[in-house]
């Protein structure tokens, strides 16, 4: 099951971003979801869509959402 990461690292500062986005209704993350994240520090909002072989990679334990684009 996907599940994106809590909290990532802000690419401009260094801070913490915590997750936006809820998941669907049905309370499940696709691939192709996009997914906000909000920095405490700099105030600065991420937005990221979870890939296409975000299940793939979840399996194999080699993906982050850090990684997303």
């Amino acid at each position: 099951m996907i599940t994106p990461d809590a909290q990532i690292t802000c690419i401009d500062c260094g801070g913490r971003c915590h997750l936006l986005s809820m998941p669907r209704e049905d309370g499940v993350w696709l691939p192709g979801d996009w997914v906000a994240y909000r920095c405490e520090d700099c105030l600065d909002r991420w937005d990221l869509q979870i890939p296409e072989d975000a299940d793939n990679d979840a399996e194999r334990g080699d993906a982050t959402s850090e990684e997303w684009l």
